[in-house]
């Protein structure tokens, strides 16, 4: 088990002070008061607990008011004054962190201790995992279990993300999409911030419990979701708002009016014309990152399994990339988009690699090793099968030619950003094969499509991977 410390309180006085200005129970205040008093405490917060160096973390209550103000609010200003002030708190306060132990002057290399774990006891979470939470006490008043959501919940706010395009048409005026979305963006930092180091002790120290006990794998085990919706869900919502129109800027724009009429409504109607396509493209990347996430801790249990690390009450899912691969199979209208929408092209590499290797002929490609394991899922194995022409015939009876070609186009593309990286991870996912052998290959996959079927065209996006591929091996 990783090391646990207690978060250290305020003794009660600030927290006294500050959430006393959300009292509002004493006697009616106009909407335009309450929003100044949120406002002010927020503030009062910031100054309490982020402008000095030794301050302790604000207490739970104070964290799930804040919290409570992001989720349900509808102006604007509290929306993004909250959102921002959960993120530095999260990062001047971490919940799970990685310490890095004091070297001995005696210590060899080969001996250093590994970073270790460090695991803050007590730490408010937006999440909640009780089984006595109804789905209208986590959207009620102030105060209700700290404003934390279940498993429910975040599900249903994924699946009111895929709706953002035709609530930002239609409803004017309307900040639910920007919240929703800048919600859910927050939820993932709250994930990521608690699985990274985490799993890292995984690798490290073979640390599973740490592991196990991280938010997302207990969200992810929760009875209360349907864990393959949830994939599909995430699926969808990527798609949808990867279409995110910027049309629907000047549906939401106010009617003219004239120069002396600048009202707070107006103020309101451009801030989110102008928000709303940047935070659109950030809910999208946070998707990405939630769904590599899950891969990354499928691929951890799936190595925790194998040592005999995990126990019955660890239970079985399905790998995320499984289901993934399967609706992309059966449902071939979101493939497109989906692919599209991929921006991290360590994800984008994956996913374009293993649903192209679902179609090679295995007998043609496999080779067995001592251990029973096989790299022949890598890109380069996959360009050297769109290299013969009976294999090639053989893919393209199972998927059309203009699939094939718009996958290895951008697992190309998403080869070569990777390449460009120099990180440690990013040559991990890359072929062992070097940059003009992987050159050279895409040029005879496209050769082989094409002269398979004569009949088809060279889309836009492979020919300029074509061309690139031309350029760097001139150059090279």
């Amino acid at each position: 088990m990783g090391t646990k410390r207690r978060r250290g309180g305020d003794g009660g006085g600030m927290e006294e002070n500050t959430m006393a200005i959300l009292d509002t129970s004493c006697f009616t205040k106009s909407t335009q008061h309450v929003s100044d008093d949120r406002q002010s405490f927020l503030e009062a917060v910031r100054s309490g607990f982020l402008v000095s160096d030794d301050s302790s973390a604000p207490t739970n209550k104070m964290y799930g008011s804040i919290f409570q103000i992001l989720k349900d609010e509808t102006s604007l200003d509290l929306i993004m004054s909250s959102y921002q002030l959960l993120l530095e708190l999260d990062k001047r306060f971490p919940r799970a962190y990685l310490s890095v132990p004091e070297k001995s002057e005696s210590s060899s290399p080969s001996s250093l201790p590994h970073n270790e774990l460090v695991v803050v006891e007590e730490a408010w979470s937006p999440f909640t995992f009780g089984t006595d939470v109804s789905f209208s006490q986590i959207y009620g008043g102030y105060g209700n279990n700290n404003g934390s959501l279940d498993a429910t919940a975040l599900q249903s706010l994924i699946e009111d993300l895929a709706n953002v395009q035709s609530e930002a048409i239609t409803n004017v005026l309307d900040t639910k999409p920007l919240r929703n979305m800048l919600l859910f963006q927050y939820l993932v930092n709250v994930f990521e911030a608690d699985f990274v180091p985490r799993n890292l002790a995984f690798t490290e120290n073979t640390d599973w419990i740490a592991l196990r006990e991280s938010l997302l794998n207990m969200i992810l085990g929760s009875r209360k979701i349907t864990y393959k919706g949830l994939i599909k869900d995430c699926l969808s919502a990527m798609c949808e708002l990867s279409q995110f129109s910027t049309d629907c800027i000047h549906d939401v724009r106010p009617p003219e009016t004239g120069m002396a009429e600048v009202t707070d409504s107006n103020r309101c109607h451009i801030a989110l014309a102008i928000a709303l396509p940047e935070v659109v493209r950030r809910t999208c990347v946070a998707f990405q990152k939630l769904l590599s996430m899950i891969i990354e801790l499928d691929s951890s249990k799936k190595v925790a399994d194998i040592e005999g690390w995990t126990m019955r009450s660890d239970g079985t899912r399905t790998p995320a990339v499984e289901i993934i691969l399967d609706e992309l199979t059966y449902d071939k209208n979101i493939l497109f988009p989906f692919v599209q929408a991929l921006d991290k092209p360590k994800l984008k590499l994956y996913i374009t690699v293993q649903y192209l290797y679902k179609y090679i002929p295995k007998t043609s490609v496999r080779t067995r090793k001592s251990n029973g394991s096989t790299d022949d899922s890598t890109f380069g194995a996959v360009l050297k099968c769109f290299s013969n022409g009976n294999s090639t015939k053989n893919i393209i009876k199972k998927i059309s030619t203009e699939v094939a070609q718009f996958l290895l186009a951008h697992a190309f593309q998403a080869y070569i950003l990777l390449l460009s990286q120099h990180s440690t991870e990013s040559k991990e996912d890359i072929s062992d094969d070097s940059l003009p052998v992987i050159c050279n290959n895409i040029i005879s996959a496209f050769t082989c499509l094409k002269k398979i079927d004569e009949h088809t065209e060279v889309l836009p996006f492979a020919k300029e991977a074509l061309f690139t591929a031309a350029i760097m091996l001139s150059s090279s």
